[in-house]
């Protein structure tokens, strides 16, 4: 370490800290000293990035450390206005590396910092850098795509910069997921996802202020993922397979409903009907269905998402044509969400039986649900008017969630048991006066435990015991009856009796014949 008078330098890690907390817990007076600790401390800290800083956590350790110290709490706009600007003038990858990870930081701790960067027209520059430095620091490329993705969630872009994206960049990006990954961490290039996710919420929102607001620009921007993904789809379906995959394990509620509004869009799209493959889609319907039976009462916000895309997943896709894939769980499913499934759901609100009842309207879903309902059964969203039951961009896009916030699960809400009682409506009662027939078993039926049957009581060789009431005593003995029991077989060295025994006297034949139809004791009698 160098005296106070020259640079700080360090030759080891232990003084790379301790020169680090030096600089900041040194006095700083005068605006020159607070400029020249805070270039001491970015030259320390870029130096220290391919040396001692070998992850992201310890670069992001340096800019807590000066988060936390005197200089930034007694000028703390001062210091966030330096490095933005720093980030927008400096094309040292080591340098925006530090830049990056303090900005991140410190506007995950106030999002003001991200708004304040989109006023001072830092989305570009990201833009810029993100494609400048992708083949050359890996490290940087990762930050900068958080730090964009970060920052465009919280805050409504600029129409300028929204207008500044072209299909090259959206291309860039999407190229990079086909390309293998080459962070064992991030397999999916997850962060390219978003970004990706991110640009087409801000197209959905612009549109919906175009269309809302007189004073946005007349010609809103076009989304150019939705483009991109409309003329280049079958070059790029390694997208399609992540976003599925993502949503199939995010429990995040912004990062789901984001994933659902692309979806969407795909949907409406018909371009982009076919983009995935009937097999992602099948996985998809998988996870819509569980998701929408596992999500709690008061998701309701989601669960409208989930729906609002499930219809045109069912109507414009591959899955519209036959084999129908999981159609008896759909109309089972739309039973639930009506409130007929089972007594422990809530009666299901207005906006959730109005998509309901979108989604049964699909045509090869409505013919099951008539076979199935009854005219007198009709359902409470079959009033709705059709302007009612509309589609359009605005109602997705307007649908948000704050960042961090986890989609509760009803199996946390049941002790860890999840009871789902999916039963079909009883038979219409027959006609004539008869009894109806009996209710048709249901699909899945709660498992309870099985109760064994009374033990039948048996003769000490196996036989059971025959109750008296089924035994006809005659004149030749007990002999078994006709009801089913069986009879103990005679000696096998004695035939078995072809008729029943009848007195001599009322034969009137030969008295040898008396004899072989007689039990064995009582032909001993007679020949004697």
């Amino acid at each position: 370490m160098a005296d106070s008078d020259g640079p700080w330098s360090a030759e080891s890690e232990p003084q790379f800290w301790d020169a680090l907390n030096g600089i900041l817990t040194s006095t700083c007076s005068t605006p020159e000293q607070l400029d020249e600790a805070l270039r001491s401390w970015l030259d320390l800290t870029s130096e220290a990035r391919n040396t001692y800083l070998d992850s992201e956590d310890d670069v992001a350790r340096c800019s807590q450390i000066l988060q936390e110290s005197p200089i930034f709490r007694s000028n703390g706009d001062y210091v966030r206005t330096q490095l933005i600007y720093s980030l927008l003038q400096d094309d040292d990858f080591s340098k925006l590396h530090v830049y990056a990870n303090f900005l991140l930081l410190d506007g995950r701790t106030d999002e003001d910092t991200f708004r304040i960067m989109i006023n001072e027209g830092c989305f570009l520059r990201l833009l810029d850098l993100i494609k400048g430095c992708g083949d050359t620091d890996g490290r940087l490329h990762r930050l900068l795509l958080q730090l964009t993705y970060e920052m465009s969630r919280i805050e409504h872009l600029r129409p300028e910069d929204l207008l500044q994206v072209d299909d090259g960049f959206v291309m860039y990006l999407f190229q990079l997921i086909e390309a293998l990954s080459d962070d064992a961490g991030d397999p999916y290039h997850y962060p390219v996802i978003r970004v990706l996710l991110v640009l087409n919420e801000q197209y959905m929102v612009a549109s919906t202020s175009a269309a809302v607001d007189p004073s946005s620009p007349t010609v809103p921007a076009t989304n150019r993922v939705v483009k991109v993904l409309s003329i280049h789809g079958p070059s790029f379906r390694t997208f399609g397979e992540n976003i599925i995959l993502l949503l199939n394990r995010e429990t995040e509620t912004s990062q789901q409903l984001l994933i659902l509004k692309l979806l969407y869009l795909l949907f409406t799209t018909a371009a982009t009907y076919e983009y995935f493959y009937t097999n992602d889609l099948r996985v998809l319907l998988d996870v819509i269905i569980r998701n929408l039976l596992d999500l709690p009462a008061e998701a309701n916000m989601l669960r409208h998402t989930y729906l609002r895309v499930l219809a045109p997943l069912l109507a414009h896709t591959q899955l519209s044509q036959p084999p129908h894939y999981k159609r008896d769980q759909i109309v089972n499913l739309l039973k639930i969400l009506r409130g007929s499934g089972g007594a422990h759901f809530l009666p299901p609100e207005p906006t959730t039986l109005r998509l309901v009842e979108r989604v049964a309207k699909t045509p090869w879903l409505a013919a099951e649900e008539e076979s199935e309902s009854s005219p007198d059964t009709a359902s409470p969203a079959e009033s709705l008017v059709h302007s009612q039951t509309g589609s359009s961009v605005s109602v997705v896009a307007n649908v948000s969630e704050k960042p961090g916030v986890k989609t509760p699960s009803r199996k946390s809400n049941l002790g860890g048991k999840q009871e789902l009682v999916i039963q079909d409506k009883p038979a219409a009662a027959a006609t004539g006066g008869g009894s109806p027939p009996p209710p048709k078993p249901p699909l899945l039926r709660t498992l309870r435990p099985k109760m064994s049957l009374p033990e039948v009581p048996r003769h000490r060789h196996g036989v059971p015991i025959v109750s008296h009431s089924s035994v006809n005593l005659t004149s030749g003995g007990a002999h078994a009856n006709g009801n089913g029991v069986p009879k103990k077989p005679p000696p096998p060295e004695i035939p078995p009796p072809r008729r029943k025994a009848r007195p001599l006297a009322a034969t009137g034949g030969d008295a040898r014949v008396a004899v072989k139809s007689l039990p064995a004791a009582e032909s001993a009698q007679h020949v004697a």
